[in-house]
């Protein structure tokens, strides 16, 4: 068995790039999860399962959220046995009303309508699978949007950005002119939690060395 790395020894905060006993895969295609996920550790594989997400949404977005994480993980850990296998899944919603990616313009149109001027939140679960252990969380954001015009909206779904993102928009571009209030992690809503997906690991491997004093991590 191989020794627990020092830099995960600890129960205090190691934000940074993590040196693990194991090969990671990230289990989703987002490129914006793949620039995440690089702030924390260096080298990585991207592995897409081919789970049926529409099969595993249920009513509770954030029930979702976890399922889809999870289903991911778990079935790109079966290609991979021998990795640590990061999966995650974001839905945004509104009054339990969810919001996937656009299906088409009017589709994100109608999402940006029903956005505009209100609050909603944004539910990213990360599931976290090395062999036998395996972790899974849920994390929520809060973000407000000012009220918006058709104009606003119309023009912005015609850029293209609105397409490949759950609720039909990205924080991190064009949108972020329509945030006027947020209330907990960006990384969240991007996609990926960053120091949530740091502790998860911790706590993974921490499973996996359970019977060295060294692994007693906290979170």
């Amino acid at each position: 068995m191989p020794r627990l790395p020092s830099n995960l020894s600890s129960s205090g905060n190691v934000f940074g790039v993590l040196d693990l006993p194991y090969p990671v895969v990230l289990a989703s295609a987002s490129p914006r999860r793949r620039e995440l996920l690089s702030k924390l550790i260096k080298d990585f594989e991207v592995v897409v399962s081919d789970v049926d997400e529409d099969a595993l949404t249920v009513v509770n977005p954030v029930a979702t959220s976890e399922k889809l994480a999870r289903a991911n993980t778990r079935a790109v850990a079966t290609l991979r046995p021998d990795a640590l296998v990061i999966g995650a899944d974001t839905v945004v919603y509104f009054n339990n009303e969810q919001f996937a990616k656009p299906t088409s313009t009017e589709d994100a149109v109608r999402m940006l309508e029903r956005l505009s001027g209100r609050r909603h939140k944004v539910c990213t679960a990360v599931c976290v699978k090395c062999q036998d252990a395996e972790m899974t969380m849920a994390f929520q954001t809060k973000v407000w949007f000012k009220e918006l015009t058709l104009g606003e909206i119309s023009d912005y779904v015609a850029t293209g950005e609105p397409m490949d993102k759950a609720g039909g928009y990205a924080i991190q571009g064009g949108a972020a002119a329509f945030v006027t209030r947020m209330e907990g992690s960006m990384d969240n809503v991007i996609g990926l939690p960053v120091d949530a997906v740091e502790k998860l690991i911790r706590v993974v491997i921490s499973k996996l060395f359970k019977g060295s004093p060294s692994a007693r991590i906290e979170i």
